[in-house]
């Protein structure tokens, strides 16, 4: 593949054209496109939009477990045999205690996750109060993640001051049914619309290596570009025994990073997240995934832990970028330094597994 291949990628996405279906696949299978020239292409798209920040965000699984749905990928769905602690919803001091440990820690955003089906209207407003209350404490943004949402319960949301709505489309219309039963493929759309009618910017990306063909990818990436997504967190499927879903499906780290490229190309202006994931899958090549994503989370993923804070922090420093933070990437590394292997542990307070746990003897 030519110089004028990259080039032409990287023109295309820079002006805001959409790529056609069968480039958006040849990036992701051809073995002639070449990793490094993609990466390249997406980076030059990235540093356009983004610069050299990368956003951090922290994960607050507030409450966990004890959920009806039946997303075989979930270590917390109903039909899921992973023995993870159950428990409510976590009490508003320590709800607000976590905010600042996330603040402190360098995070643009926090992120609150919630388990089950979707709020009731009591459980939403006391969502809200938490909002109201982060929002007026911290300088940090906020995103929620509760399930399914129609109009009213969003209004109350943005209401309060909600930046963001997470709600992960995880994979295509047609592949849907293959992963879950008990709500649709359609439940999951008119939550975000409901956000989006609403004001609140909308968080909804996708779990590679469930058995998806790669144009499935294509057309999630080419849904959330229609639906003009601002965030998109891009997992990549965790293997957890006990799970319906085990094992990853053809998730080598050149293919991850084909992955996030190809999202980056089609939705330039959006926040690309590298979510769960990326420790296990990109293993060595894991800071290359930095030039087409712009953010990450930091410590962990609900019920798996991730790569210590400072090793993370190193990362970044080491790869020329800047953390996005009132504190420097520096005085962050120097604090993490100064503290213990996972100072954060708000992700990971639930955690079963830690990402090398997952890995399979050799």
């Amino acid at each position: 593949m030519d110089s004028a291949f990259y080039d032409s990628l990287a023109s295309s996405a820079l002006q805001g054209e959409e790529l056609s279906d069968a480039v958006c696949e040849q990036v992701l299978v051809d073995p002639e496109v070449d990793v490094l020239s993609l990466l390249n292409a997406a980076y030059a798209v990235r540093k356009a939009h983004w610069g050299n920040q990368v956003t951090v965000h922290i994960l607050n699984n507030a409450a966990n477990g004890n959920c009806p749905e039946d997303c075989s990928y979930c270590t917390q769905a109903k039909t899921s045999d992973v023995d993870i602690e159950d428990y409510p919803m976590k009490s508003r001091e320590e709800v607000l205690d976590e905010a600042k440990l996330a603040y402190e820690n360098g995070a643009f955003r926090y992120c609150m996750v919630f388990s089950g089906r979707g709020p009731s209207k009591t459980r939403t407003a006391e969502l809200a109060s938490l909002v109201s209350e982060i929002k007026a404490t911290y300088p940090l943004e906020v995103c929620v993640s509760a399930g399914l949402l129609d109009d009213d319960k969003a209004a109350v949301l943005a209401d309060a001051g909600l930046d963001r709505l997470n709600h992960n489309l995880n994979t295509s219309e047609e592949h849907y049914a293959e992963i879950c039963t008990t709500h649709t493929y359609e439940d999951r759309l008119n939550t975000l619309r409901a956000a989006k009618r609403n004001g609140i910017e909308m968080c909804s990306g996708l779990i590679a290596g469930m058995g998806e063909p790669a144009s499935d990818l294509v057309e999630i990436a080419k849904t959330l570009r229609e639906l003009e997504a601002e965030s998109i967190p891009v997992n990549f499927l965790l293997p957890f025994e006990g799970n319906e879903l085990v094992t990853p499906q053809g998730l080598s780290p050149q293919y991850c990073l084909r992955v996030l490229s190809m999202f980056r190309l089609t939705n330039p202006t959006a926040e690309i997240r590298i979510a769960a994931g990326r420790e296990f899958h990109l293993r060595s090549m894991e800071v290359m995934a930095l030039y087409p994503a712009n953010s990450l989370f930091l410590d962990g993923y609900l019920n798996a832990k991730g790569a210590s804070s400072n090793r993370t922090y190193q990362m970044i420093q080491d790869a020329g970028f800047e953390i996005t933070s009132d504190f420097g990437t520096e005085q962050l590394l120097a604090s993490a330094e100064r503290g213990t292997e996972h100072p954060v542990e708000i992700a990971g307070k639930s955690a079963v597994k830690t990402i090398d746990d997952l890995r399979p003897a050799r």
